[in-house]
């Protein structure tokens, strides 16, 4: 099958019999909802531009299990190259959607999955790397989206999985049969996981052997029976149920997506079963897949800067203070911010190597440098945004006052024509088009998007602690105090 474009992505989950809540009711028509589809716009931007020639060389790449062209995001990672290939087009995509495109986490998760199977397969002499292979070979050839599933609900995080009041409270085997296994639990904040047509489940941490059941990976579609998905809330989401909404949604065309995803004694086939009780490679997986996924940070969160920049360089603009010192001043720094996370998400994947299966890993400390510097970065640019922005953008009247004809001047004035008169801005732009910028702003620093930037940039891919944990097991303390003793000649 030849790689999809983004309608027919879009068509093609119109197949699945997903099953979506969302404020207590179930959507039936989930692609069409309108707090849903823009977070559907941008995963189809991923497929629309693997066939643009233009960027063909960063959307597109050559598989290594069967020769054809394949969409990046289901690539295995084969030198250094791929590496930064990776991050490069993620930052494509983030300047392309200004929001989360969904499919880094599925990505993440095949290489990881890829690389420890291998390890796993050579200790125990089981057949998950042949498994997690046909299966991927599967996913490239239909050109499918997969989530990527991490992380647990947790419950009393002072306690072991298998030490929780709810066994439920991290995914689990619930039965082993002679053809698979049953699964109950559930993985939370999952990104995209509405708009993918499969799953690849896998644990949120290092276990024990008292967590043999629950040191599980596997496969499943996102419709299989038992698995539904509870939508979440996102702030200033409802906007998009109004009427005619457009100015005050910010960035109307896309969006990101979480959800709660329920594992209600899901069945799982052995041929799409990745790990099953191997409680010792559980923390090779959650490490592997966190380090790729920070690496995606100084790619995809650097894309939205990039746009934010050039929002808040506009909204300097119309408010006609662009000249001025300081703000060129911010401007710098918010640059300067942007591109320092995007030199860790290139200097994470150029010092990357190959694992034992022959795939190649980022440098995890650098990789963990890097989402350490995206959890405080982009907080500092947003902050700089609304600075030059000024009070403006989350103060100002709603778009219908603005188009509203509603008489109430002296001499006939609307409340529209009153908007319009004490909003304008340099005289160079129209009123609407200083809102336009001005919403934009709000989306993403405040509204839904700041779930794909702001907010996400702190706990996505794990929490500041996460990262500042592996910062100091990768740091190499001890080499760095031999190093201080030998020039100071301590023996």
């Amino acid at each position: 099958m030849a790689m999809m474009t983004g309608a027919e992505y879009i068509e093609s989950l119109r197949k699945l019999n997903t099953r979506v809540y969302m404020f207590g009711e179930k959507i039936e028509n989930w692609v069409d909802h309108p707090m849903i589809r823009p977070s559907i716009n941008c995963v189809a931007m991923t497929y629309d531009l693997a066939h643009d020639p233009q960027y063909e060389d960063l959307m597109t790449a050559t598989s290594h299990l069967t020769g054809k062209k394949i969409n990046r995001f289901a690539n295995i990672h084969q030198s250094t190259d791929d590496l930064r290939k990776k991050v490069k087009m993620q930052r494509l995509l983030g300047q392309k959607t200004a929001s989360c495109f969904q499919r880094c986490v599925g990505m993440d998760a095949f290489n990881a999955v890829y690389s420890t199977t291998y390890e796993i397969d050579k200790k125990y002499g089981t057949t998950y790397h042949d498994n997690f292979k046909k299966f991927l070979e599967f996913i490239q050839e239909n050109d499918l989206v997969v989530d990527g599933a991490m992380t647990d609900p947790k419950g009393d995080r002072s306690r072991a999985p298998h030490a929780q009041d709810d066994a439920d409270l991290f995914v689990r085997i619930k039965e082993r049969r002679e053809d698979g296994i049953v699964v109950r639990g559930a993985k939370c904040h999952q990104t995209g996981s509405v708009n993918s047509h499969w799953h690849i489940i896998m644990p949120t941490i290092a276990m024990g052997p008292d967590d043999k059941d629950y040191a599980v990976s596997f496969a499943c579609p996102s419709d299989a029976e038992g698995m539904f998905m509870i939508y979440g809330r996102q702030s200033c989401d409802t906007r998009k149920l109004e009427e005619g909404a457009d100015i005050d949604l910010g960035n109307k065309q896309f969006g990101g997506q979480e959800a709660l995803v329920v594992f209600d004694d899901v069945f799982i086939p052995n041929e799409y079963i990745f790990m099953a009780g191997e409680y010792d490679f559980a923390g090779m997986l959650v490490e592997r897949f966190a380090g790729f996924h920070r690496q995606s940070y100084g790619g995809c969160k650097v894309g939205v800067g990039d746009v934010v920049i050039g929002a808040t360089a506009l909204a300097a603009e119309y408010n006609g203070v662009e000249k001025a010192s300081a703000v060129k001043d911010k401007l710098i720094e918010m640059t300067h911010l942007n591109e320092t996370l995007y030199c860790c998400g290139i200097a994470c994947s150029s010092e990357g190597h190959p694992t034992e299966s022959g795939s190649y890993i980022i440098d995890l400390l650098l990789a963990n440098v890097c989402k350490q510097n995206v959890t405080r970065f982009p907080y500092e640019i947003v902050r700089l945004a609304e600075d030059v922005a000024g009070g403006l953008m989350v103060t100002m009247p709603g778009e219908k006052d603005f188009k509203s004809d509603t008489v109430v001047g002296r001499n006939g004035e609307t409340i529209g024509d009153f908007c319009n008169k004490f909003f304008v801005g340099n005289g160079k732009c129209s009123t609407e088009e200083r809102m336009r910028v001005m919403r934009f702003l709000e989306n993403i620093c405040l509204g839904s998007s700041a779930v794909g930037y702001r907010t996400e940039s702190m706990h996505g891919a794990g929490s500041p602690q996460a990262q500042r944990i592996m910062i100091a097991r990768q740091g190499n303390i001890q080499g760095k105090k031999e190093l201080a003793k030998a020039i100071a000649g301590i023996k």
